[in-house]
């Protein structure tokens, strides 16, 4: 029997929360970008909002965490993990933070600017 903790398991449309935690993120190369830390879910509609991906340290010491708008990761069945379409490049000035004390989550103009960096238009504002 499939389970949500088996990420090989194409048959369903769900991940358990546990699984996207640690999970790899690759850009469209196929190059590790990093590992996502957390999600970040919206209150308010129950949507993912971010997935904060852990980039540049060594066995998490020195990381910078990078919040990615959900809508652009797809997850890989083969890869085992998410792949985002930006390279280094684009991560390396992307909006991050060095620890959660730095983050600006209730600051509406920073997380907006999350989604703009990306060119992803907040969920928030489209019409249900």
């Amino acid at each position: 029997m499939a389970s949500l903790d088996d990420t090989t398991d194409t048959s369903g449309r769900l991940i358990a929360a546990k699984q996207v935690q640690g999970a790899t993120v690759f850009n469209t190369q196929m190059a590790k970008l990093g590992a996502i830390e957390d999600v970040m879910i919206d209150k308010g509609t129950g949507r993912i909002a971010y997935a904060v991906l852990a980039h540049g340290g060594f066995l998490g010491i020195g990381d910078r965490y990078y919040p990615l708008p959900w809508e652009k990761l797809s997850y890989d069945t083969e890869m085992g993990g998410y792949v985002v379409d930006i390279g280094q490049d684009v991560l390396q000035g992307a909006p991050s933070y060095s620890d959660e004390a730095t983050a600006s989550w209730q600051d509406d103009a920073w997380r907006r600017g999350i989604y703009s960096y990306y060119g992803v238009h907040p969920f928030w504002d489209l019409a249900p």
